[in-house]
């Protein structure tokens, strides 16, 4: 059975902000890993570059982007909610918070192909 309070708009924003949250920390070893190669190994790295090409890769990234602006933005709807009065349009806000996103990582991926 769902809980009354896990069927709200805001909860689901509370939620996608954890697991991107998740998401992102999972995330940075691999990157530290990269730019470590860029500083030990060349070569390697240059084979990683050549990698990223891959269309489904540049889908990857902008999965990537679209995690990054939903972290950011719920962020910020975090720190509205300690430092502003509470409003009914948070909801609001939160909706808009992930379309933000949304669109910020779309206008990534068409950059990118």
């Amino acid at each position: 059975m769902i809980k009354p309070h896990r069927n709200q708009p805001l909860w689901y924003a509370f939620m996608l902000h954890r697991l991107s949250g998740v998401a992102l920390a999972l995330f940075l070893p691999l990157h530290f890993y990269i730019l470590g190669l860029a500083l030990n190994d060349p070569e390697s790295l240059d084979g990683m570059l050549l990698w990223t090409e891959n269309p489904l890769v540049k889908f990857a990234e902008f999965g990537l982007v679209f995690l990054l602006a939903v972290h950011m933005f719920g962020g910020l709807r975090l720190l509205a909610l300690e430092f502003l009065p509470w409003k009914s349009a948070q909801k609001t806000f939160a909706a808009a918070a992930v379309a933000i996103a949304f669109f910020v990582a779309l206008v990534f991926l068409l950059r990118a192909i």
